[in-house]
Formats: C-alpha cells, structure tokens, sequence
C-alpha cells in the first residue's frame, strides 16, 4: 500500500532512538503505542484523552501510520508482549530489599 507524503510527515525513525522504531516525529512515543491501544479498541479521540501532549494531526498520522504498515507494527507489538512476559518471569529482574523479593511496578 502506498504511504502519502503527509502521513510521512508525521513519523520518523532515528537509529538509536527507541529501537530504530517508528516515532511520532519530535517526540519518543512509538506508533505501536498507538497501535496497541487502537486494538484494544480505543478510539483516536479515547487516545487524546489518554494522552493530550500528542496532537490530533499527530494521533491521526500515527493510525494511518499503523494502518499502511498494521502487518509491521502488529509483529513488533507482538515481540514486546512476549519480551515483558519472558522478563515478568526472569527472577534476576526482582528487586532485593530487606531479605524480600519484590517484583518491579507493573510486574
């Protein structure tokens, strides 16, 4: 599927930054949060709410982002589910702290 030139407007890549990933340009927040939240049903005005320092030119772009590469972006989305399942289960990233173990936030 071609990519217009205004949705390019919108995204960027850079190497080093956050993987290499697609990014809403000038900033660090990557497409696939956009795409994970567009599966989980949201719509691009619920994604606004949820984070109102992103624009709607900006929310918009990132979905037609999604939607010309959602084959792309799904894999990568995927890939991250299955690294914080492997380090959810990785007891070297348990925090020791008074003899105790305690699982990091949002483990």
């Amino acid at each position: 599927m071609a990519e217009s030139k205004k949705t390019r407007s919108y995204i960027e890549q850079k190497r080093g930054v956050c993987g290499g990933r697609p990014l809403i340009k000038g900033t660090r927040f990557p497409v696939h949060s956009i795409g994970i939240q567009y599966q989980q049903g949201h719509t691009a005005e619920d994604i606004l709410r949820e984070f109102p320092q992103l624009t709607p030119a900006q929310v918009y772009g990132a979905l037609a982002y999604y939607f010309d590469h959602q084959q792309e972006i799904d894999s990568e989305i995927e890939q991250l589910r299955l690294e914080a399942r492997r380090l959810d289960h990785d007891p070297s990233f348990h925090l020791q702290r008074h003899d105790k173990t305690h699982a990091l936030p949002g483990s």
